[in-house]
This record gives C-alpha cells, sequence and structure tokens, in this order.
C-alpha cells in the first residue's frame, strides 16, 4: 500500500511528526473506521507510534493501493478508550 501526502495536510500538521504518521500506518494492529464529513468518504485508521503514542490518522483512497493522508492528530480520550478495549480483544 502506497502514502503520499495531501500538501494541505502536512502543513496543518500540530503536534504530530510525519514518521509518527508513517509508524501508525505501518503498525501491527491498526483500526480501520469508514468515515465521511462534508461529503467527503474516508478511512481512519487508528493505532499507535512505537513509542505507544496513539495517533488517529485520515486517508482517502485514490484508486488501486495508493492512498493520500489528509490527517492526523492525537485520538480523544473516547476514541483512545474505545481503541484500548479493541486491543484487548
Amino acid at each position: 500500500m502506497g502514502y503520499e501526502w495531501l500538501t494541505a495536510a502536512l502543513a496543518a500538521l500540530r503536534n504530530v511528526e510525519t514518521w509518527e504518521v508513517t509508524q501508525v500506518l505501518s503498525a501491527k494492529q491498526r483500526l480501520p473506521l469508514a468515515a465521511e464529513s462534508a461529503g467527503v468518504h474516508f478511512l481512519t485508521i487508528s493505532g499507535r507510534t512505537e513509542s505507544g503514542r496513539p495517533l488517529v490518522v485520515a486517508v482517502r483512497l485514490l484508486g488501486g493501493h495508493q492512498q493520500q493522508i489528509i490527517g492526523a492528530r492525537e485520538m480523544t480520550p473516547d476514541e483512545l478508550a474505545r481503541f484500548e478495549a479493541w486491543e484487548a480483544s
């Protein structure tokens, strides 16, 4: 699976490093969920960096096996609770 950055998403990153996003996208345990905002369909991928930091990365399918990274941020407390329950199952 190949990933490319949406230029605006890269510029909008706050308190998240690009290498952390890469670690989440290549983590062994990832929780992908379908999402939609303003009529745009995408996936959120919840996972942890190698140091254990919980992040949510948003990607959209470009075609084939290519995806575009459209955002990344820390998990909210509710998201983290859901993710930890999923990790434990």
